[in-house]
């Protein structure tokens, strides 16, 4: 039966599709990691007190990318250079989603417009990496080898979804909720887009590295597309509401170890 513990169990089983998966997930971890770092840098005079929680969560990115970086090195695997098509990070950038590059590498403060764009940035992206998470950790949760690298990074995701929640609420009662909403809806309607093309591309490589038939890419390419169509019609809607989370101040303190991993 084709579902998607079946596939991850496929790709996980193969040393070239594990490799290029978790090189792909390494990649997009460590930019993040990257992305956040210089944003706590950049944080305006009036967030100074958001700069040690965004810094954690980029610290808490790395930390993924390590990981994921462990993972191969157990198996005695190097990392590839991750396709272009399939770098979900650069992708949103080319939206005009997040803030660009350009600007992050720049000594200049960010303002507070930037901020609630990289939260309601954040917000989706995470809603999507806590998703994925909850999945695998359903499906794999327990599995000898990447067990515990899927719980420590969802258990590390949920405090990044939580942590947007709380800090676009804050800035929502402050004022800014017109400005919170706006945005959020552009980055969902534009990471749906980029998840579509994003899984198509991947499913790709790794029907060629796997020697998928014809008929199970079709009915992968199927189900890609009605996920996409899903989320257009009002699956999106998702990713932009806001709530306060059970989990209060959840990036509050340092980064929590790797043991056994990085």
């Amino acid at each position: 039966m084709l579902s998607a513990k079946s596939l991850f169990q496929e790709i996980l089983d193969d040393d070239e599709s594990f490799r290029l998966f978790c090189s792909i997930a390494a990649g997009g971890e460590s930019q993040g990691g990257w992305e956040n770092g210089r944003i706590a840098a950049l944080v305006p005079q009036s967030e100074r007190a958001l700069a040690p929680k965004i810094a954690r969560h980029g610290a808490d990115e790395d930390k993924h990318g390590r990981i994921f970086n462990a993972l191969m090195k157990k198996r005695g695997l190097a990392p590839v250079p991750v396709p272009p098509e399939t770098d979900y990070t650069m992708l949103l950038e080319r939206q005009g989603i997040g803030l660009a590059h350009d600007r992050l590498r720049r000594e200049e403060p960010l303002t507070v417009r930037d901020i609630i764009v990289y939260l309601s940035h954040s917000r989706v992206t995470e809603q999507r990496a806590a998703d994925q998470m909850v999945m695998l950790r359903t499906c794999f949760g327990d599995h000898p080898e990447v067990g515990k690298a899927v719980r420590m990074i969802s258990h590390d995701e949920d405090n990044h979804l939580a942590y947007t929640h709380e800090e676009l609420l804050r800035l929502a009662d402050a004022g800014h909720g017109r400005l919170i909403q706006r945005t959020l809806r552009a980055c969902a309607l534009a990471e749906i887009r980029v998840y579509r093309d994003v899984s198509l591309a991947v499913m790709a490589h790794m029907g060629r590295i796997l020697g998928w038939p014809r008929g199970r890419r079709a009915v992968l390419t199927a189900g890609i597309h009605a996920v996409y169509a899903y989320e257009r019609l009002g699956g999106w809607h998702r990713m932009v509401t806001l709530c306060m989370p059970e989990r209060r101040n959840p990036l509050g303190g340092p980064a929590t170890p790797a043991p056994g991993f990085a």
